[in-house]
């Protein structure tokens, strides 16, 4: 038999593919060459196969990577300042103050990094952002190893890194142009905050820079009562009808929250293609609602699940996310079999890439797709006995049980260590950020 090389080989775990056959294989092997995954199957089909590193995944689910829609990746370093509030409260007297504040260059890496560990120790290897200073953002993100969307956000108010709100858009399209071909990790897009907080014009000048960059377009849309009643008063309809009259609904837009939408609103995003983060635990903590997602996964939208930011979650743990979207879906339909296990676990990988336009490389375990790859340790007590794998990882598995994380063929995390970040310093970076908030509150 005529051998194969391979980077690395990967076997003897439960594998969960994710791929359209939802396969699922006891005992299997990956063979990765370089960034991607060169085969998956059975331990006899690629017995051909060999590598000087292999690493053994016995006792334990290889899946792909989580991928997180949407976040705001700095604001960790705002993690438990201002909690049990409204939103428009949280927003305006705590949050929007704090950026003013104490939001620079070099804060934002900090908060960057911080969420960059927390993720990829849970087991996220893609994550979908939107916030300001974006360009240092990405320098973190990219010094972590992660894959990542990456939005400049745009808002008709003085931001940091965008004093003047004449230049919002020309912020945003300076920092695309830079990051569009610099990293086949770094994906560049554009972030409007709110149809609330971006005018009309602000909208569709954004929408417009995105499409000639063919770069993804998001919004926090329809998330709150306040901002539905809102625009209705402005503008006399929904927040997506309002945004669709604007021809910002396409395939590459992404809608953060739909929260308060109905059937014809329903029925908009589906016409128009765009896609969907589904965000519960920041919804519930800030009472925002409850996202339609079983109807809008019935109308065949691409969703996706995102912790948002670490300031209203307060944390970047997408197994919790996967937990509390099944039994907040049936205990609000009042019915125990809403939200299949099956349907949380694909929100959390091949249906987030698809929401963010990554479906074609990254989100399921197949030939020829990149090798970002997490390894769950399952000898545990808690989970322990497993029957079915796919209910193990919403109900059972925590981030914690997160052993080994791959991206682009690259080890990330081995053995609960994390290889491409200094941990102690970056919480010692965040924790100077965090005593100048509390020293200048106390004044």
């Amino acid at each position: 038999m005529i051998k194969k090389n391979a980077d690395i080989l990967i076997k003897n775990g439960l594998i969960i593919t994710m791929d359209a056959d939802g396969r699922i294989i006891e005992g299997g092997l990956i063979a990765i060459s370089g960034a991607k995954i060169a085969g998956v199957d059975s331990k006899e089909t690629l017995s051909s196969w060999k590598a000087e590193e292999e690493i053994d995944a016995k006792g334990c689910i290889v899946m792909p990577g989580l991928v997180n829609t949407h976040t705001h990746l700095p604001m960790s370093l705002f993690r438990g300042l201002a909690d049990d509030l409204p939103l428009m409260t949280w927003l305006n007297d705590y949050i929007f103050p704090a950026e003013g504040k104490y939001l620079s260059p070099e804060t934002v890496k900090a908060g960057t990094c911080l969420s960059c560990a927390e993720m990829l120790l849970g087991g996220i290897t893609t994550v979908c952002d939107g916030y300001f200073y974006e360009d240092h953002v990405a320098e973190a993100v990219l010094a972590s190893g992660l894959r990542a969307v990456l939005a400049q956000g745009v808002i008709d108010y003085p931001a940091p890194g965008a004093p003047d709100p004449q230049k919002n858009i020309h912020v945003a399209m300076g920092y695309a142009d830079k990051w569009k071909e610099r990293s086949s990790l770094i994906s560049p897009s554009i972030f409007c905050h709110s149809p609330y907080t971006c005018s009309t014009e602000t909208l569709k000048k954004a929408k417009q820079a995105a499409c000639e960059r063919n770069l993804l377009f998001q919004i926090h849309a329809a998330e709150t009562n306040f901002e539905w009643e809102t625009i209705q008063k402005e503008h006399g309809k929904t927040p997506i009808q309002y945004l669709d009259s604007l021809e910002l609904l396409d395939e590459h837009t992404l809608l953060v929250h739909a929260v308060h939408v109905d059937g014809n609103d329903i029925s908009t995003i589906a016409k128009r293609k765009s896609a969907v983060s589904h965000n519960p635990e920041s919804n519930m903590k800030l009472a925002s609602g409850i996202s339609p997602t079983s109807d809008l996964l019935a109308e065949g939208i691409r969703v996706g699940l995102g912790t948002d930011s670490s300031a209203s979650n307060n944390d970047l743990d997408l197994f919790s996310e996967m937990g509390s979207a099944a039994k907040l879906h049936k205990i609000h339909q009042m019915d125990p079999t809403a939200m299949k296990a099956e349907d949380v676990v694909k929100m959390a990988t091949i249906g987030g890439s698809n929401a963010i336009g990554l479906g074609s490389i990254t989100g399921s375990l197949e030939t020829g797709k990149q090798a970002d790859i997490i390894i769950i340790d399952t000898r545990k007590p808690h989970l322990t006995p497993m029957y079915h794998p796919l209910s193990h990882l919403v109900y059972t598995v925590k981030s914690s049980d997160v052993r080994d994380v791959m991206v682009a063929g690259k080890l990330l995390v081995r053995r609960r260590h994390l290889l491409s970040l200094d941990m102690n310093a970056v919480m010692d970076d965040v924790m100077i950020v965090r005593n100048t908030i509390v020293g200048k509150d106390q004044k």
